[in-house]
């Protein structure tokens, strides 16, 4: 299952500079992750300063 990013999203860029799928995009309140592109890897969430992705 693709990884998602809550609405504690602070839109600081972390988890999209560190996606190996190129998957994260800047929305337009917060980032988003492409589930089609998402490897479900956790990178997101391993570098998000406020655990906004989970893959649940």
């Amino acid at each position: 299952m693709a990884y998602k990013i809550s609405e504690e999203c602070i839109s600081c860029g972390a988890c999209a500079a560190e996606c190996p799928a190129g998957a994260i995009s800047e929305g337009d309140s917060q980032y988003q992750i492409d589930p089609e592109a998402c490897l479900d890897c956790g990178a997101c969430a391993e570098v998000c300063p406020v655990g906004a992705p989970s893959g649940e």
